[in-house]
C-alpha cells in the first residue's frame, strides 16, 4: 500500500513539513519513505560515496550539497551502492549525472538537477548534522515521504 504525501498532508495538517518544490524526479522510482541520513558536504561526495556502502536499513540519505550546480554529487554507482544495500531513497540538495542509468533504478532519487561534471574528493563532508534547504531543516532519524506531489517531513 502507497502513502500519498497528499494524504499524509490532509491528516496532519501543519505537523507535515512541506518542502518547497525544488526536486525533479531521477530514480525509476517516485516514491520514498523512511527516516533520514543526513550528509553535508560542498561539491566533494567522499561521505555520499562512504554511506552508499553501508547498510540503508530503509533510510533515505538527505544529501545538503549546499545547491552547488558546478558539479555532480551522486551518480550510477553511489545510486546502485544504494540499491544493493537497502536504501529508501536519496534526496540531494545537489546535483546528479548519469540520468539514463538513474531513471532505470528501483530507487527514489530527488534532486535538483543534472550536471555531467563529477566532484573532486577532498575527505571532506560531516555526517548526521541538521541540513537547512527547501524552506526546511533536516535532521537524522526525521521521517520522511515523498512522491510525484513532492516531499514532506514528520516527526513522530
Amino acid at each position: 500500500m502507497t502513502i500519498k504525501t497528499t494524504d499524509l498532508c490532509d491528516e496532519h495538517g501543519d505537523t507535515a513539513r512541506v518542502l518547497a518544490p525544488l526536486f525533479t524526479d531521477f530514480g525509476g522510482r517516485t516514491e520514498m519513505s523512511g527516516p533520514a541520513l543526513t550528509v553535508k558536504s560542498f561539491e566533494d561526495n567522499s561521505r555520499v560515496k562512504e554511506l552508499s556502502l553501508q547498510p540503508g536499513e530503509g533510510r533515505i540519505l538527505v544529501i545538503d550539497g549546499g545547491g552547488s550546480d558546478r558539479c555532480a554529487l551522486f551518480g550510477d554507482v553511489i545510486a546502485l551502492d544504494l540499491v544493493k544495500n537497502g536504501w529508501a531513497g536519496a534526496l540531494i540538495y545537489g546535483y546528479v549525472r548519469d540520468k539514463a542509468v538513474l531513471r532505470d533504478l528501483p530507487i527514489a532519487i530527488k534532486a535538483l538537477g543534472a550536471s555531467p561534471r563529477k566532484s573532486i574528493k577532498r575527505d571532506e563532508g560531516q555526517v548526521g548534522v541538521a541540513v537547512t534547504f527547501a524552506g526546511h531543516t533536516i535532521a537524522t532519524g526525521d521521517h520522511l515521504y515523498g512522491d510525484d506531489d513532492g516531499v514532506i517531513i514528520l516527526n513522530a
